[in-house]
């Protein structure tokens, strides 16, 4: 049923049709090889409006046949993978200091991953030049391979609010952006819907799906950039809150006598755990220059590796304020895991002892309510693969190529 403010109203043939042909794609994707008379027996839907629907996917070259088998009770069975050959998602993460894209086909395979050089503190409109520029040349490519593109996600590190606008992204310099409109008119209304989401939310949702703890239902990601912000599935679905700004723990005060904090408040998480206080000691995460984090860390790692006292006791004292923002996390959502990113992935082997030490100690369930803690294996571009993620979810959700569209 379709609702409305003038009560119930039947949905119509078209999205219907839509719905089920959706249902049919995501069931084809989680448990391909599978035959016609699997997904009627799971779906509820009968075989002939299947065998439709299948056709249908064919035909908008979405799901391929791949012959039969025998390992079953009664005649072979033709089997049904993903194609999604002619299709392509790209998603793109703005950080401080690059811009990264990555380009998927259906099945969520890489099809290629560019970063080029980015200055934060540069104006909107240089920015969305910067952004256009890399997204072009991936449609370029796209392109020449026959792939159509279905819709571009943008990671920003900052407040975006639902409506797709960057409302504040400190890193960037940024305020009241309309990112996504504006990126329209850079690539000239390139056909496509453009998306704008938080980092945070972007790399949660690249981990649910192709991260090693995929389908997870109750996941946090945790991000190990300049800030550090969260982005949390509960219940399958992507949390973003009233207004779209959940996730910000990175502000969330550990210690009201802690290090002054570039928010103006004392004792943040972002400055107690995160990259800057494990490079200088907790200044304010601006004060370290972005071209220098990776070297430094690399320098951190050789540290540590080598048994340096000082290295390892602010890896540790990191841990220990990292596990305190955890714990409270644990406590009010109960995830089945969070997963650390950004440069926290490098750090791990130092920073996982003592995040585990305070869930124990400060987690009220027993076990610390299940939850694990581990290092993403997804890389530095996770946001961007998310971004990707989140234009497949679309998919998913009904927004199919080729004709029948459910989500505006």
């Amino acid at each position: 049923m379709i609702t409305s403010t003038t009560g119930p109203q039947p949905a119509d043939f078209a999205d219907v049709r839509a719905t089920n042909l959706a249902v049919v794609l995501r069931f084809v994707r989680e448990h391909a090889p599978c035959s016609r008379a699997d997904i009627a027996a799971t779906t509820g839907l009968n075989k002939a409006t299947v065998s439709s629907l299948v056709a249908d996917l064919i035909d908008r070259r979405l799901v391929r046949e791949t012959g039969l088998t025998e390992n079953r009770v009664g005649r072979p069975a033709t089997m049904l993978v993903l194609d999604g050959s002619p299709y392509a998602a790209i998603g793109v993460e703005i950080n401080v200091d690059h811009v990264s894209a990555v380009a998927t086909d259906l099945a969520g395979e890489r099809l290629l991953t560019w970063r080029r050089s980015f200055s934060a503190g540069d104006s909107v409109s240089q920015g969305v030049a910067s952004v256009g520029a890399i997204v072009r040349r991936v449609i370029n490519r796209m392109a020449r391979e026959e792939r159509q593109v279905l819709g571009l996600a943008v990671a920003v590190p900052g407040l975006v609010d639902v409506q797709g606008t960057v409302r504040l992204a400190p890193n960037l310099g940024w305020r009241d952006a309309d990112l996504g409109g504006d990126l329209a008119k850079a690539l000239r209304d390139p056909g496509f819907p453009i998306q704008v989401d938080n980092d945070a939310n972007l790399a949660a949702l690249a981990e649910q799906r192709f991260g090693a703890h995929a389908g997870a239902a109750d996941l946090v990601y945790l991000t190990g950039e300049i800030g550090v912000g969260a982005g949390i599935i509960l219940d399958g679905r992507l949390r973003r809150g009233g207004l779209g700004y959940s996730g910000e723990i990175g502000h969330v005060q550990l210690d009201p006598d802690g290090p002054p904090c570039h928010c103006g408040r004392r004792g943040c998480l972002e400055v107690m755990a995160g990259i800057g206080s494990v490079l200088r000691g907790a200044p304010a995460p601006a004060e370290i220059h972005p071209a220098d984090i990776q070297i430094e860390i690399e320098e951190v790692v050789r540290l540590a590796r080598a048994g340096d006292a000082g290295t390892l006791a602010t890896l540790s004292a990191a841990g220990r304020s990292l596990g305190r923002g955890v714990s409270i996390l644990a406590n009010l959502l109960d995830p089945e895991v969070v997963v650390l990113g950004g440069h926290y992935v490098p750090l791990a082997p130092w920073l996982l002892p003592a995040v585990h030490a305070e869930l124990g100690h400060r987690v009220l369930a027993p076990d610390a309510g299940g939850c694990r803690v581990v290092a993403s294996t997804l890389g530095q571009d996770a946001a961007a693969l998310g971004g990707a993620a989140r234009v497949l979810d679309s998919v998913d959700s009904g927004r199919l190529p080729g004709g029948l569209s459910r989500i505006p």
